[in-house]
């Protein structure tokens, strides 16, 4: 079956779910906010057992990481994320998804041509543009004000 570009477009709108931006933007605005609450209760905990500030935000960066990897793994990441949309994907544990998920969708491929070498997918862009734009901040910075 031949058909153009724009017949093609049609049979996909067609069969697109119709989702409600209001609606949309609610889910993910409650959301993510909830998981950012849990990051500032996290972080009161972490001072709490005696952590002064930087290592208490290091700590609660490690733990959502770790918590975001440990539900994308379970299963509960993406039925969150389903209702959620972008509430999910703005937060660190956002990125502990990006990371897990094509790793796990890959693993079947091996240890190395498929974990390994999937791992970084969606988050490697992410990772090079930021170290890449961090580095030649930090060139500038350097030949504006010196050493």
């Amino acid at each position: 079956m031949k058909i153009t570009s724009r017949e093609y477009g049609e049979l996909v709108k067609k069969h697109s779910p119709n989702s409600s931006i209001v609606k949309d933007t609610f889910n993910a605005f409650w959301i993510g906010g909830l998981i950012c609450v849990l990051g500032q209760l996290i972080r009161n905990g972490w001072t709490a057992a005696g952590l002064e500030e930087d290592p208490a935000g290091t700590a609660t960066s490690m733990t959502l990481v770790f918590l975001g990897a440990l539900l994308t793994g379970i299963g509960v990441y993406d039925r969150i994320a389903r209702k959620a949309g972008a509430g999910t994907i703005v937060p660190i544990t956002g990125f502990a998804n990006a990371v897990v998920s094509p790793a796990m969708e890959f693993r079947t491929e091996g240890l190395v041509m498929g974990l390994s070498a999937k791992m970084f997918v969606i988050a490697g862009p992410v990772l090079v543009y930021g170290i890449g734009a961090s580095v030649l901040y930090g060139l500038i910075y350097w030949l504006i004000h010196g050493i």
